[in-house]
Order: C-alpha cells, then structure tokens, then sequence
C-alpha cells in the first residue's frame, strides 16, 4: 500500500520553500526567494511588503499541493518569525491560505529536523556528522551519527550579516572582516557549550548560500540537484568563491553561472557565514546536501 500525499514548507528569513513527498519519493520541489526577514534585526517587526510576497508565493504552493493531492502539511516558521513581534499577521494569513497553521521553530528544533533531513541518506560509518544550515537569519549546527545529539543556534545569517555588516557595493574589507570575526565569536560560543563538534568526521552544508556556492564552483548554468547534492565543496574551491563574489559590485556579480540574482545582495554575506565556518572548524571540505529541514518535516508526517 502506498503511503500518504505529504507537504512541508519552510517560511524561511530569505526563501519560502515546498517539499511534496509520497510513496517514498520528492514529488516536487520548489523555492522562492521572498525575503520575509527583510529589516526584521532594525526594526523587529515583519515588513508588510515581505508578508504579501510570502503569501503570494503560499497561495501557488497551495495550487501545487491541490494537484498532488497532499493529505497532511507542516509549515515551518524560523528566524525571522522568531524575531518579529507581528508575527500572527503572517501565521494568521498563512493559515487560512494552506490550511496548517505556521509551527514557530526554536532553533533546536529547526536543527534537530535539518539534521535528520541531511543524514537520512548518508552511511553512519562517515559520522560523527556536523550539519551546518546556514539560514538568512541564523544558521544551526547540529552534531551526531544517526541522530542529533548537540544542536546549537546562532544569530548569523547571510540576511543578518549583510543588514549589519556590509553597507557597501562591493564591501570593503573592514566590513567582510567584522562579518567574519562576530560569526566566528558565534562559533567560540557554541563549541565552549558543545566541545564534542570538534570531533566530527564529516562536515555536511545546507541551504541557499552553501548550494550556491557549489554551483558558482561548478559554474552551473541552470540549477541541477543531482550536481550539488552530495557534491564535495572543498575549503579552497569556498574560498575562491569568496574572493570572487566579495570583490565584485552586484552588477558584475550576477553574471557568475550558478548565482540566482535575487541573492546576489547577500550571498556575500553567506560565504562570510561559510568560510568562517570552515575556517574555524578546520575542515578541508564539506559534503553538500540538498536534503535539508524540508525533508525532516516530511518524515515526520510519513
């Protein structure tokens, strides 16, 4: 007997994301960038612009759920919602909208699920697993074999760090050098609490910053999951990128293949994020998945 229809969506800081998934397959997947967080770290508050692209993106994800017929959903709210004190005037639209009301994920949380989306196909023999999801707002790392056993969440995002840090076009150096240090106070911060991430076997990246970074490294046209997914990103290739895209205005940044112009404002920010992440933990490379917090959610219902 085949299982069940099931969605997840992820109402994200940079990206509204949907995973349709049935008789232990992706049936579809898909990802808007909508900038939700937009101004939330100023002002503490949802920016009612941001709101009516989310739920302008919710209302076709709702259409693609109907031709799936997908049985049961969850939605999932992270950084920016955690941080907005209007945050009902989005939860209550969503709601009506998808029918499953936004579930406000601690960070915990949202690591422990982007934890077990990452690894579920991955051989325990490679772990202990270090999974790095690099959100807009924050970024979670969670550590263990086959399941989560530390998670830790940090205020470090490439929505975040780009708002705080990098005010100009391309950044200067001063800039790309605060955005490093304080994610990399973060990282001092979450290994004094959890030592034991140290001793990770594999590095595993997730979200929009570490797969567009793979693809400007593979120099990908069109988007293409079988070529990022599971693709070994190295320090160097990260590295690279960096100095790439952190040295070029927007305007001649967004013609590198493989960078979706709608982040190229904050993908600098992101690679900051990144390769202050592989700095610290002194890793050669990570392994990059497209299996992410989407997927978690999906198990959970099937």
């Amino acid at each position: 007997m085949s299982g069940p229809v099931v969605a997840a969506i992820d109402l994200g800081t940079n990206s509204t994301r949907l995973l349709v998934a049935g008789e232990g397959s992706t049936l579809d997947r898909r990802m808007v960038i909508t900038r939700l967080g937009a101004g939330v770290d100023r002002t503490g508050r949802l920016d009612p612009a941001a709101i009516d692209r989310t739920l302008t993106v919710l209302r076709d994800y709702r259409g693609v759920m109907d031709r799936h017929g997908v049985e049961r959903v969850r939605m999932a709210a992270t950084s920016a919602a955690r941080d907005a004190a209007n945050r009902d005037d989005l939860f209550d639209a969503a709601e009506s909208i998808v029918g499953a009301r936004p579930e406000l994920l601690s960070g915990g949380e949202e690591g422990r699920l982007s934890f077990a989306g990452a690894t579920a196909e991955l051989d325990p023999a490679d772990g202990p697993f270090l999974v790095v999801d690099i959100g807009g707002g924050s970024t979670e790392l969670a550590f263990g074999t086959t399941e989560a056993e530390a998670v830790m969440s940090i205020d470090v995002g490439c929505v975040r760090l780009t708002e705080q840090w990098l005010h100009t076009d391309p950044p200067r150096p001063e800039e790309l050098h605060a955005a490093i240090t304080i994610t990399t106070q973060h990282l001092e911060d979450v290994v004094r609490e959890h030592p034991e991430m140290r001793t990770a076997r594999t590095m595993v990246g997730l979200a929009g910053t570490v797969s567009t970074v793979a693809a400007v490294e593979i120099g990908l046209a069109a988007y293409d999951r079988s070529q990022i997914h599971h693709f070994t990103l190295t320090r160097a290739a990260a590295e690279d990128v960096f100095r790439t895209l952190a040295t070029e205005a927007r305007d001649d940044r967004i013609h590198n293949p493989g960078l979706e112009e709608a982040r190229a404002d904050v993908i600098v920010g992101g690679c900051c994020a990144l390769v202050s992440v592989m700095r610290f933990f002194d890793v050669p490379s990570l392994l990059v998945s497209e299996s992410d917090i989407l997927d978690g959610l999906t198990a959970s219902l099937a």
